[in-house]
This record gives structure tokens, sequence and C-alpha cells, in this order.
């Protein structure tokens, strides 16, 4: 089984909003909403691709009720943890004729490590050997800092490979818990290290590093040039796929999504490099964060090339 794992989730508005500029009145021409949160996007892109997950969840008020039925309405089951207040809603602004994607993001609630030990106790405890747990995005505000290192070292001593997907000091403090997998970009890594990546071999060489100090699998997302995906014995380069951009927003979510999904299936590193990747150009072509149909993944994967390092 698949667990997914968003303690900030939102609601995903994305407003099409041509010509948008500071200082002036703007007319919205299209907008949708989309249950959202790092995790639950993997969820969704789970689904679209064919494997099932329970995406569990810190909840608040009729934002978070709204989510949870949206994800039910998809096939979702979704774990839900109440938390006093309201959940965040974030406004994705596309403006369609400069070509730029803004992004407001609301801070959320307020929650208790309390809670959260006891929302990860109970996650604990479905945990069976082999399962794939995804721990996604940012952390509520509340919550220690390092709640993310906690919850890999638990869920890794439960038997579970812990994907790991956060940035800044988060995904320095979930390092040491050994994550399965982590999904820095280049930048992230650079920041961490302390040096700029600007070649595939210095980002090779960094993800080594990683490799080094106990982790399997370090996949380095660098936007239009591909993925890097190093573990201990292989070094191995996706190169993107050129397609129209819809919403960039959730493009890495997907990439997660997909090797969560084929590393359950058991597939060759090949095949999860090629099926991330399309999952990733596929999404890309979508509206806001709403996951893209498998018979459009299928169609690009074999446009990806891997390479061998």
């Amino acid at each position: 089984m698949i667990f997914t794992v968003t303690l900030n989730p939102a609601l995903d508005k994305t407003a099409q909003a041509p010509n948008f500029k500071l200082d002036a009145v703007t007319r919205i021409t299209e907008l949708r909403q989309d249950p959202g949160g790092k995790g639950i996007n993997v969820s969704k892109v789970i689904k679209q691709l064919g494997g099932e997950s329970v995406a569990w969840a810190v909840l608040g008020g009729n934002t978070g009720r709204g989510i949870k039925a949206s994800l039910e309405d998809m096939g979702i089951s979704c774990r839900a943890f109440e938390v006093e207040g309201e959940t965040r809603t974030n406004l994705k602004v596309v403006d369609p004729v400069d070509d730029t994607h803004t992004d407001i993001n609301e801070p959320g609630p307020v929650v208790t490590d309390a809670m959260l030990d006891d929302m990860l106790a109970q996650l604990v405890a479905e945990i069976s050997e082999g399962d794939i747990v995804v721990l996604a995005g940012s952390i509520a505000r509340g919550a220690s800092d390092d709640t993310y290192e906690k919850w890999v070292k638990a869920c890794r001593e439960a038997g579970a490979k812990v994907f790991l997907d956060a940035d800044g000091d988060k995904l320095v403090a979930g390092i040491k818990g050994n994550p399965f997998l982590i999904k820095p970009n280049e930048i992230e890594l650079g920041n961490m290290l302390g040096r700029t990546l600007d070649t595939d071999e210095k980002v090779a060489e960094a993800a080594r590093e990683l490799i080094a100090q106990g982790l399997d699998n370090v996949v380095v997302s660098m936007g239009g040039a591909g993925a890097m995906f190093v573990s201990a014995d292989r070094v191995v380069k996706g190169g993107s796929v050129k397609v129209p951009v819809g919403s960039t927003v959730g493009a890495g979510d997907s990439v997660v999504a997909a090797l969560a999904f084929a590393e359950e299936k058991g597939m060759s590193l090949e095949d999860k490099v090629k099926l991330s990747m399309a999952t990733g150009a596929a999404n890309v072509m979508q509206s806001g964060t709403q996951a893209a149909p498998r018979d459009l993944v299928d169609s690009l994967i074999e446009k990806v090339t891997v390479t061998e390092m």
C-alpha cells in the first residue's frame, strides 16, 4: 500500500488572468478549484496511473471537509485529522499572455506536536513491511523543526520505504532519518551542499555524496534539462519531454507519484525513469493541479530519453 502524508494541505484555486499586473485591476477569465498540497497531489496522480493510495491529511473547517469530499469523489481514500481553524486556500495566477505563473499561498492553521504524534502513531500501526510512505510538502505552523526526521525514522522502522519531498531546512532535517528516496531540484541540492551545481557531472557528484551518507535514492529534478536518478550503483539521466505548458504547479509531485507507483510495481530503473518523466510532462499540460489521464502519460513514455552516466 502507498500512504501519502500532507501536513499542510490546501484548496488550490487556479485563475487564468491575461495581462496580470501589480497595482492594477485584474479580470479572471477562468477559475478552477482542486484539492491540493503535495501529498494529496501525489495521491491524485497515483489514482490516474491506475494505483491506489490512502491520503493522510491535516484538515480543518469547511475547506478541509470539502477537500476530503472531493478526494472521496475521485475514489481516493482520505484519512482526515481535524485541526482548529480553516485549511488554507492557495491562489495560482496564470497569465497566458505574458506566460507567467504566480503562486499566492496562505500559511494554514496551527497544529501541535501532540496532535502530529497521535497521527504518526496511527499511521505506523497500519504500515506493513514493504509499504511506501510519501511525506511531501510544507509542515503546518506549530510543528517542530524535526517533524520530518521523526516521521521518516518511525515509518522506516515500521518497515516502510519512505519518499521525502520537501525543501530547505525541512529536507535537511528529514534526511537525518535516512529516507528511501528524496527529490530535491538542483538549486535545493546545491544550497544544501554550499555550491553551485551547473553541470550534469556536478549534480551527479552531489547526489552521490548523499548516497554515501546512507540514502538509497536521490532524484534531482533539473527543470527543462530533465532529472538525474542516482543510487549506490547507478546514475541515469532522464530527458524532459517538450510539451505545451498548462500549469507547472504539481509537476514535481507527479514525478514523485510515478516513482512511488513504479516502486510498488517493481519496475526496472529504466521504466521508472520513463514513467516518471512522462508523467511529469503530461501533468504540466493540465490546468491547475488536476492529474493527467494515463493514456496521455502512455503517449509520452517513448519520447523520454534514458542516458547512463
